[in-house]
C-alpha cells in the first residue's frame, strides 16, 4: 500500500480559527474543482491562539498538491 502523507496549514493568533475554518473553504473548493483524491480533510484547534487545517493525500501526488497549495509543513500520515 502506498505511503500517505499529511499537508499541513497552520494559523496562529486571535482570530486563527475563524481564518483556519474560511481557509478550508477555499481549499475544500479546490479539491471538488480539481477531483482530487484526499483522506482525513479536517481542522483542528491545537491551543486557544494555533489551529491548522490538514489533508492527507498519497505519496505520489503529494509534490502536485505542495506546489500549487503551498502547505507550512508536512508530515507522514500513520
Amino acid at each position: 500500500m502506498e505511503e500517505k502523507i499529511r499537508l499541513i496549514w497552520d494559523f496562529r493568533g486571535p482570530d486563527c480559527e475563524k481564518t483556519a475554518k474560511h481557509y478550508k473553504i477555499h481549499l475544500t473548493e479546490f479539491l471538488h474543482t480539481n477531483n482530487s483524491v484526499y483522506f482525513d480533510f479536517e481542522d483542528e484547534k491545537i491551543t486557544e491562539h494555533h489551529h491548522i487545517v490538514y489533508f492527507t493525500v498519497l505519496k505520489s501526488s503529494m509534490k502536485d498538491f505542495r506546489d500549487k497549495l503551498k502547505p507550512n509543513r508536512g508530515e507522514i500520515a500513520s
